[in-house]
């Protein structure tokens, strides 16, 4: 069974507050294709910012994720009033954990078009993936001007909530996210952090069993169950969860450190809980 390290079994998600810089970025000069508009087999035919765009896609999705940023860049050279190019390299810089560089993307895309949501939602996740969540608060606050009810922007302000200790706001987002999209794996998970957060491990518990039992349950799904069994005292059941993905000794070591986030002030355990699930934030798809 696959070993996860045991950092990766926090996840939260993730804050508010900071207008959006209003000046234009400077356009990028990494252009690593440098084939001068034209489609680099000799035929002199221009390039096409709907292939170029394709191409991106293609990339991106085989992986080749340096190769994506760079044809979306190219396509943002021959369409530089279009913030899609800018919003697809933004996400694919996010992935990449560029994080300063896919906001310099999202703010370019936003001078195009000052609300464009993906670009908004992109430049919040930019922010809380890089440890900055007071300067989320603006674009997830344009974004839900435009689709209060959806859950999965309901979701990313609950994140940004509890990382600024608006627990209670929090816990509300997500909870309507579950009325709009009711089972949402990614919301269940939240709400029953959030829930830990403030104390409530009996109904995050519940919240969360049903999701980390259930046969397709991930690691993270599982070893956050046994972190909030662990904090909530219940060391047989932390350990149970735990030895699904993980050897002895490191079900040990974890159960040790359940027991040590215990011990912190309030205010210290969910500074220690935010730092992890901001580091599996960083290592894990948006």
């Amino acid at each position: 069974m696959k070993r996860v390290d045991a950092a990766a079994s926090l996840l939260l998600g993730l804050g508010l507050m900071l207008p959006l810089a209003g000046c234009e970025i400077p356009f990028w000069n990494v252009d690593p294709l440098n084939i001068d508009g034209r489609d680099g087999g000799g035929t002199g035919k221009p390039v096409d910012y709907s292939a170029v765009m394709r191409l991106g896609v293609s990339a991106h999705a085989t992986g080749d994720l340096a190769t994506a940023v760079s044809l979306y860049r190219r396509a943002a050279s021959l369409a530089p009033a279009d913030p899609a190019p800018f919003v697809a390299a933004g996400n694919t810089l996010l992935q990449m954990g560029d994080f300063n560089e896919a906001i310099v993307a999202y703010q370019s895309a936003l001078t195009r078009v000052d609300r464009e949501p993906e670009a908004l939602r992109g430049l919040a996740r930019a922010f809380l993936m890089s440890g900055k969540p007071e300067l989320a608060g603006q674009p997830l606050a344009l974004a839900y001007e435009g689709t209060p009810n959806d859950p999965k922007l309901l979701q990313l302000i609950g994140v940004a909530d509890d990382f600024v200790g608006q627990h209670e706001e929090a816990q509300a987002r997500y909870r309507r996210g579950l009325e709009l999209l009711p089972h949402d794996r990614a919301l269940a998970l939240n709400l029953a952090l959030s829930l830990a957060l403030t104390g409530d491990f009996t109904e995050a518990v519940g919240i969360l069993t049903p999701v980390a039992t259930a046969p397709d349950a991930s690691a993270r799904e599982r070893l956050t169950l046994a972190m909030i069994y662990g904090l909530q005292g219940n060391r047989q059941a932390a350990e149970q969860i735990a030895r699904h993905d993980l050897d002895h000794d490191s079900v040990q070591r974890n159960l040790a450190y359940y027991e040590n986030l215990r011990r912190l002030p309030p205010d210290a355990r969910q500074r220690a809980i935010q730092l992890l699930s901001t580091q599996l934030a960083r290592t894990s798809p948006s």
